[in-house]
């Protein structure tokens, strides 16, 4: 058995239950007493076997302290701070509705389309449609209707196709 190993078997509990009294937790303590032997391991020619659990005890709470410093300048974030804009995914997913939508308008007849933007992006007037594409009240109406019709059966059509 080397030096080391004797090192480790003698100190190895009494280090871990110091680090476990500074922190209060197992998982860290392991952490730290680990550490602590491997920083001892590396620097195997500097220790003095006499003052060698001294040297480990502060060795453990200069980890320990390490630790508390790094914490102190990291705080958790409050779900209120998160940021209220869409993550990727459902940017993705938007993109990909607009595409659909914008395959599906292409798919309606010219006058059907122009209606349907005027009506549903400009919020025009029927009057104001009718006239911009000259035809009568009724059929501004009715092309804007049909339009809608046209577009939510093409859009139940490419989601119907997504889930399959």
């Amino acid at each position: 058995m080397s030096d080391f190993e004797q090192l480790y078997q003698q100190y190895a509990r009494d280090v871990y239950r110091f680090a476990l009294y500074l922190t209060g937790s197992p998982a860290h303590a392991e952490d730290i007493a680990s550490e602590t032997f491997v920083r001892v391991f590396t620097q195997w020619d500097n220790v003095r076997t006499g003052t060698v659990k001294a040297y480990l005890f502060t060795i453990a709470r200069n980890l320990y302290v390490d630790t508390l410093r790094q914490n102190s300048r990291s705080t958790e974030l409050s779900v209120h701070l998160a940021d209220p804009a869409p993550g990727p995914y459902l940017k993705a997913q938007d993109r990909e509705a607009l595409e659909a939508v914008l395959a599906a308008l292409q798919e309606l007849p010219e006058v059907d389309r122009a209606a349907l933007l005027m009506r549903a992006q400009d919020e025009m007037s029927y009057e104001d449609i009718a006239t911009a594409l000259r035809i009568s009240l009724a059929s501004a109406k009715v092309k804007v209707h049909r339009a809608r019709m046209r577009l939510a059966e093409l859009w139940t059509k490419t989601e119907g196709s997504k889930k399959s």
